[in-house]
């Protein structure tokens, strides 16, 4: 259990840093592209990925939970998908249906709840991005610029980061029944 729990906190760890360098390089190159001062750049590029970085861990924990609890009804269900989310349970029991409640335990992965989940992540990274640069530059204009523009760029760059992930998952998911 204990080894379960330290692999779990390793992909988290993992998951989270990568999405932090790529952070960084997308900020730092917005903006550069905006002010066109490296110093300016830099600043935005390290100080605003730190901040985004914790907001997208803390976005990332709610959605799961969102998700997990949208799945649950009652002790056993709730108890299935915690355990589904800690990968205990085979791929097979996550994804069974049960007949009385019509869901399944494994996270659901939608086209709906993966834009909605990119929504949220978009406007929460605007708030963040204007008042990181404003902090920075004390230029309204500019803030909103790197508000607006690094956000979106962001935002594509984070979409494809949550879909690589879960196909590293899903081959993790599939290549592990075949090694037990």
């Amino acid at each position: 259990m204990v080894g379960l729990i330290l692999s779990t906190a390793r992909k988290l760890a993992l998951k989270i840093a990568s999405y932090g360098v790529m952070h960084l390089v997308v900020a730092i190159l917005v903006a550069f592209a905006i002010t066109r001062d490296w110093r300016v750049a830099l600043a935005v590029g390290v100080v605003e990925p730190v901040f985004q970085t914790i907001a997208y861990s803390i976005h990332d924990r709610v959605w799961h939970r969102i998700e997990r609890r949208r799945m649950a009804s009652g002790i056993e269900e709730a108890a299935e998908a915690f355990t589904a989310r800690l990968d205990i349970m085979s791929p097979q029991e996550q994804a069974r249906v049960h007949d009385h409640h019509g869901h399944s335990h494994a996270l659901p992965r939608s086209f709906r709840q993966i834009a909605l989940k990119t929504v949220t992540y978009g406007l929460m990274h605007f708030a963040v991005a204007v008042a990181v640069a404003f902090a920075l530059t004390g230029s309204l204009r500019t803030a909103l610029a790197i508000g607006v523009i690094e956000p979106l760029v962001q935002t594509v760059f984070f979409t494809l980061h949550d879909r690589i992930w879960s196909r590293i998952e899903a081959r993790r998911a599939r290549t592990r029944p075949a090694a037990a």
